[in-house]
């Protein structure tokens, strides 16, 4: 059977929808990951493993967190390799961003194993759950941890999906009896559309993922079918702002914003005290005051809304809800500080589109005065091409910029399109692009006061060494 062949049919057989007891039973022989490593596949390779199944994986590096998944005693090999890799195991999940010639997924397909998408068994796992699922193109980790965070804070109780790794836990998934799950809703190769959400919030629509949706128009699309996936009786809570709330479909459906009087829950009096934010979020039904948000970045406000929006809508206690985003501590890669003293600051971030990399320079622009410097890594060529002229635009807004060369995670390169073609469209004189030894060389160098970066692909290996670096007197 050829490799096309094997592909279609994997793609159109889905998997039994039994429900989740069904599936446990059917993975009693143990689960094999491709792409163990990836942050979605993790969570659920974590769920597997917390209910006593056998599970093992593969990824094509060594991280910290496929580090820290072997700690917690599941097997993970780095080599493309048909002889390592397990014979009896009941599925075998794997992501879309695994090539569709990976030696082990053919040999797997060949061989008639049961093997399915991530976004599949995650379906499957929620299908008998309440799930409260976050969509966007950008703001949806931050908001799905703030989300999980105040369920579990609060006592409310809740299973968490997150695309990130929370701060406060240090992982990604987290189980709890009650019947309840946070999800962080994918919208890469329409995962997202195969959810159930019983409450859905979509935070942003700019148009990604061109490789796959082709039109910024069919992006929208996508989103718009999401919003029609929440069950009867449900709720939305969509971003004011976006342009096409008018076409979203679901009987109860509300807005949020990070001012926006119109909006039906908004942020108001907001100030900085001691680098935190202190805010009031008002409804049309209710207020809370004195909001402490102990992260940086003014779009973390406008996140911070969203999920109180839904934990109101769940009933917790404004207290509750209060204290648990007083205590939470953001998201690893989310405006995270890698170094903070009275000489330099070191901010990473996951950003990865231009209207993200705007949030997070507008963020750090209301908190510090200093000369901004932004290291970033852009992430796929078909991004870098599609996105050109919106990353230029947005990095003119530093004081000097370095662009590493781009992060192809699995895409070929294409012709032309490089980092290059980013700095050719910039404005900002005080630009150039590195490789990651020259970038390290020229911290040391320059020193910077205010260094942000940024970026979806391995630049977070650096972050160490450049704080090294910095930390030296």
């Amino acid at each position: 059977m050829s490799e096309a062949q094997n592909i279609h049919n994997l793609n159109s057989s889905p998997l039994s929808a039994e429900g989740p007891g069904s599936l446990l039973e059917a993975v009693h022989h143990g689960l094999y990951f491709i792409g163990i490593g990836g942050i979605g596949m993790s969570a659920i390779a974590r769920y597997f493993k917390f209910k006593g199944v056998e599970v093992t994986g593969y990824d094509k590096t060594p991280t910290a967190l496929t580090q820290q998944l072997e700690a917690e005693g599941i097997a993970i090999h780095y080599e493309e390799n048909v002889a390592v890799i397990p014979k009896e195991v009941g599925m075998v999940v794997y992501t879309p961003a695994i090539p569709a010639g990976h030696t082990e997924l053919q040999f797997y397909l060949n061989h008639n194993y049961k093997v399915v998408k991530r976004s599949d068994v995650l379906k499957l796992i929620t299908e008998s759950s309440f799930n409260i699922c976050v969509a966007g193109t950008h703001g949806k980790t931050t908001v799905s941890t703030m989300i999980a965070h105040i369920l579990r804070h609060s006592g409310y109780g809740c299973n968490a999906f997150l695309g990130g790794i929370s701060a406060n836990y240090n992982t990604n998934f987290w189980s709890s009896e009650r019947n309840v799950c946070v999800i962080e809703a994918d919208e890469y190769d329409r995962s997202f559309l195969k959810l159930s959400p019983d409450v859905a919030v979509i935070t942003a629509m700019d148009p990604d993922h061109l490789d796959i949706y082709g039109t910024g128009e069919e992006f929208k699309k996508a989103f718009i079918q999401f919003s029609q996936k929440v069950k009867n009786g449900g709720q939305l809570i969509t971003k004011y702002e976006l342009a096409d709330n008018s076409e979203f479909n679901a009987q109860s459906h509300s807005t949020y914003s990070f001012s926006k009087k119109e909006a039906d829950v908004y942020a108001d009096a907001i100030k900085v005290k001691d680098g935190s934010y202190v805010f009031d979020i008002i409804s049309k039904d209710w207020v809370m005051t004195g909001v402490n948000l102990n992260m940086g970045g003014l779009h973390n406000i406008e996140n911070a809304v969203a999920a109180v929006a839904v934990a109101r809508h769940l009933h917790i206690n404004d207290e509750k809800i209060k204290e648990a985003i007083k205590d939470f501590k953001g998201v690893k890669r989310r405006f995270e500080y890698i170094l903070k003293n009275e000489k330099h600051v070191l901010i990473d971030d996951y950003a990865h589109h231009p209207e993200e990399l705007r949030a997070l320079i507008t963020g750090v622009r209301s908190l510090f005065t200093q000369k901004l410097t932004m290291v970033f890594q852009p992430h796929l060529f078909s991004r870098t091409k599609d996105q050109a002229d919106g990353f230029a635009e947005v990095l003119d807004m530093c004081d000097e910029v370095v662009l590493l060369p781009i992060y192809p995670a699995r895409e070929l390169p294409m012709e032309g399109v490089t980092s290059e073609m980013i700095t050719a469209k910039m404005s900002l004189k005080d630009k150039r692009v590195l490789s990651k030894d020259d970038m390290k060389q020229w911290v040391k160098e320059t020193r910077p006061e205010l260094l942000v970066m940024a970026g979806a692909g391995d630049i977070d290996a650096l972050l160490q060494p450049v704080k090294e670096i910095l930390e030296l007197q």
